[in-house]
């Protein structure tokens, strides 16, 4: 499904993938704490077999979520960000109202992100910590995109 979501005071959320802008998602992602230094075309790759949702303000991208899924059984959340100059506005909980709203990502058995510090801002809509950790596993490469180059 592709579709530019209504608009709130100028502000937009759309799933289009031809809408994203790279270059600026590119430039803040490469500076974000969870994937600094991430090349371009990881961003490109990433967005490519993801579901997106662009967040603009007219034509300029200020914002992102995405969504990785089988789009039945399991989504994983990431790349969440608002540009600085545009938080404080209550953007990232409407871009998560949209995510959330999706019918793609609906009914789906399990819902993982991970955070450092926005845990307020996915509480209203379920998200909670692990209930079980233990059970839990992972390959983290933290710093891997510092290595390239």
């Amino acid at each position: 499904m592709t579709a530019n979501l209504p608009d709130r005071d100028g502000y937009i959320v759309s799933t289009d993938p031809a809408r994203l802008d790279v270059e600026a998602i590119h430039a803040f992602l490469a500076t974000a704490y969870w994937c600094e230094g991430i090349p371009r075309e990881v961003v490109e790759r990433s967005l490519r077999s993801s579901l997106c949702f662009g967040l603009y303000a007219g034509d300029r991208q200020i914002g992102l979520a995405r969504v990785i899924t089988d789009r039945a059984t399991f989504a994983y959340l990431c790349d969440v960000y608002v540009l600085p100059e545009h938080r404080g506005q209550g953007l990232g909980a409407w871009l998560m109202q949209h995510v959330m709203a999706h019918p793609d990502l609906q009914g789906l058995r399990r819902f993982h992100l991970v955070t450092r510090d926005a845990h307020e801002l996915y509480r209203p809509f379920g998200f909670q910590e692990v209930a079980q950790p233990a059970r839990h596993m992972e390959i983290a490469r933290p710093g891997i995109y510092k290595q390239v180059g």
